[in-house]
Formats: C-alpha cells, sequence, structure tokens
C-alpha cells in the first residue's frame, strides 16, 4: 500500500477508506460538483483531493446525516467558499435546517399516531385472543373473530 507523499492531499482510496465509502460515492459527489480535485499521473487518471476537498465531503456527509439534499447541501458548502461575510451562509442554514425540522416533527407525528393506532390494535386482539382462550369453540365466534378490524376505515 503505498503511502501520501503530501499530507495535506488525498487519493481516493484514502478519503474512502477514512470516511467508509465507496469510491463510486466519492466520484458521484464529484459529478454533483461537490467535489473538485485535480488531476495526476498518466492521462490525468489520478484524482489528488485537497485538504478542501475533504472538508467538504466531511460537511456533505453531516448535512446528509440531518437529512439535506445534496443540492441543499452543495448551496450551503458552496456558500462558504465565498469571501463575503458569513451572515447569509447562517442565514440560508438556519431556513434550511427549520424546513427539515418541520418536515421531521411531521414525520414524528404521523410515527406516533400509527405506533397509537397499532397498540390500539394489540389490546384489542389480547383480549380477543384471553376470550378465545377462556371459550376455544369455534362456533361461539362465528365472522367476527377480528371485529376490532373490521371498525377501522
Amino acid at each position: 500500500m503505498a503511502t501520501n507523499p503530501n499530507p495535506n492531499t488525498y487519493s481516493i482510496s484514502d478519503l474512502a477508506r477514512e470516511f467508509d465509502l465507496t469510491t463510486r460515492a466519492i466520484r458521484f459527489y464529484e459529478d454533483m460538483g461537490l467535489l473538485r480535485p485535480t488531476r495526476s499521473g498518466p492521462g490525468g487518471r489520478n484524482r489528488v483531493y485537497s485538504a478542501r476537498d475533504r472538508t467538504r465531503l466531511k460537511l456533505t456527509l453531516r448535512a446528509k446525516r440531518l437529512g439535506l439534499s445534496l443540492t441543499e447541501a452543495k448551496e450551503i458548502i458552496d456558500m462558504y467558499d465565498s469571501p463575503r461575510d458569513t451572515g447569509p451562509q447562517l442565514r440560508k442554514f438556519l431556513a434550511v435546517l427549520a424546513e427539515h425540522k418541520r418536515q421531521l416533527e411531521e414525520q414524528l407525528a404521523e410515527v406516533q399516531a400509527n405506533l397509537d393506532e397499532v397498540k390500539v390494535h394489540e389490546k384489542e386482539a389480547r383480549a380477543l385472543l384471553a376470550r378465545l382462550e377462556k371459550k376455544p369453540l369455534p362456533q361461539e365466534l362465528g365472522s367476527n373473530a377480528m371485529p376490532a378490524l373490521e371498525s377501522r376505515p
């Protein structure tokens, strides 16, 4: 295994290993414009990533963990490349985070409602099972073995 002669640059394999990614994923991020490696070697076959690329990759992965799209991640990360005041970048980041937070809270409410419904069905099924175990005669059950499910939309 070759060692990196320049500690401020990284090969695609270095980044893949460090961030537990495939080289294909890194090339995809490059195609999306998130990374801009230089080329070296015969015909420019070897990608050489800078410390800036490494940082951009780290920020991209953080944005993904937060649930941001790659387009949103790129917008925010690109803003930090500009030499202007960081106020606009922070406002944009806060707006994106607020929208993502709203979406997550909406999903959480849906999951909680679903979980509450599952608990109701579970309770009803346990009650039916308890009655069945006390009276295991099939003719007494008829077609109403699952009334809890039939009464739901």
